[in-house]
């Protein structure tokens, strides 16, 4: 169970922490491909263990 909800999580956080950073390339002026690419990878790569981390909370507050 705790691996088919980090995967739905996942899926939702790694879309938020790419938007908001590459918002914020867009808005400091930092508007070429490779920094877009960057932040987008940056973000995908971040959502692992906050999913991870959100994940274990929801479990852990379910088995209480």
């Amino acid at each position: 169970m705790f691996v088919r909800l980090m995967a739905a999580l996942f899926s939702v956080v790694a879309t938020v922490l790419m938007g908001i950073l590459v918002t914020a390339v867009l808005a400091s002026g930092l508007g070429t491909s490779r920094w877009i690419i960057l932040a987008a990878a940056t973000g995908f790569v971040l959502a692992i263990p906050v999913s991870w981390a959100v994940a274990r909370a929801i479990v852990g507050k379910q088995s209480a």
